[in-house]
């Protein structure tokens, strides 16, 4: 594929370790496989989960508070990471929605064009701004807001099957699906939201292992690994 600005959804999950919600080794895996795609010349920027730190809570907590603390939890993950990308000499810039201004910029979509075509990588922090969206469905607006060419989303296996190749051994991997049979199919790899916008703005969705080494180029150099949602 033709690329030249792209979104990474990373999870929250890929900044941690066993014993760490972020661990500096997982954060200097992350910034050695961005370094081959940004010197490819290609516009990069991130929106990162919130996994690694929470998840939500039971009824104890309201689904609205619970969503705002996810938003501040996407927000140390994106000071980390935006910072470790700084630590290895590559500019990087946070823009949240959520307005915590102390710590990071407003998102605005000029601001964020802008950085991109500086050479910036932009991480996207605080979600939506809203509660009941996930990151997922914040990765599709983003990239729908800053014209990307392609979403990859980044996960723990080599693409999207039919089951869950970890628990069905005899799981299915699609090379391409479109967006509505991922709809219609209900596959959990992305919010039905997320799909939606993405199949209305005409962004491929690319689903690949980020875990093995050097996958996040090969992605980005027509090399066949992963799922095509398109």
């Amino acid at each position: 594929m033709k690329t030249k600005r792209v979104l990474l959804k990373l999870s929250g999950e890929a900044l941690s370790s066993n014993d760490k919600s972020i661990c500096s080794e997982s954060l200097q895996s992350i910034v050695e496989e961005i370094k081959p795609v940004l010197s490819k010349g290609i516009e990069l920027s991130i929106v990162v989960g919130a996994g690694n730190i929470w998840r939500g809570a039971g009824k104890e907590i309201d689904r609205v508070s619970a969503d705002k603390m996810g938003m501040l939890a996407t927000t140390i993950n994106a000071i980390a990471l935006s910072d470790i990308l700084k630590a290895n000499n590559i500019k990087s810039i946070i823009l949240s929605a959520s307005g915590v201004t102390n710590f990071c910029d407003t998102f605005s979509q000029q601001k964020a064009e802008e950085y991109l075509s500086k050479g910036y990588v932009v991480v996207f922090a605080g979600g939506t701004g809203n509660p009941f969206f996930t990151t997922d469905t914040t990765a599709a607006l983003r990239a729908s807001e800053i014209k990307a060419d392609v979403i990859l989303k980044a996960t723990q296996v080599n693409g999207i099957y039919t089951a869950d190749p970890k628990k069905n051994p005899s799981a299915i991997k699609y090379d391409k699906i479109t967006y509505q049979e991922a709809i219609d199919k209900k596959l959990k790899i992305m919010d039905i939201s997320a799909f939606l916008l993405c199949m209305e703005n005409n962004i491929a969705i690319y689903v690949f292992d980020f875990h093995k080494k050097g996958n996040l180029l090969k992605m980005l150099t027509n090399q066949n690994i992963g799922t095509i949602v398109s």
